[in-house]
């Protein structure tokens, strides 16, 4: 980890914390909506699509947390190479350095 990433850490952490409590969050409101009748309102595969939204953030989020605590932050997963800081602000649980990423979207 660089002492760029090393300072920023704490924010990232914050905002990746906030992140997994949103998240929960949802999921508890739309696992709600979905034993009630009429699912609160929601068309059922919209409630789906959107209780999986919330799953993956869920996973992302406490992904990049773990990886903070095992200290592989910032380690691309597919090159092992750095992931930039400024990618990591924009995107925080972010595993993949930009060409790695793409590779991966192909």
């Amino acid at each position: 980890m660089t002492d760029t990433l090393r300072s920023r850490t704490a924010a990232l952490r914050d905002i990746l914390e906030q992140q997994f409590q949103t998240h929960t969050g949802q999921l508890l409101e739309l696992t709600a909506h979905s034993r009630e009748p009429g699912h609160g309102g929601h068309d059922p595969d919209t409630l789906r699509a959107l209780m999986e939204t919330a799953r993956q953030g869920i996973a992302d989020s406490a992904g990049a947390l773990r990886r903070m605590s095992e200290g592989t932050y910032g380690c691309c997963e597919s090159c092992g190479g750095e992931i930039p800081v400024a990618r990591l602000e924009i995107r925080p649980s972010a595993r993949y350095c930009v060409p790695c990423q793409q590779r991966q979207q192909r």
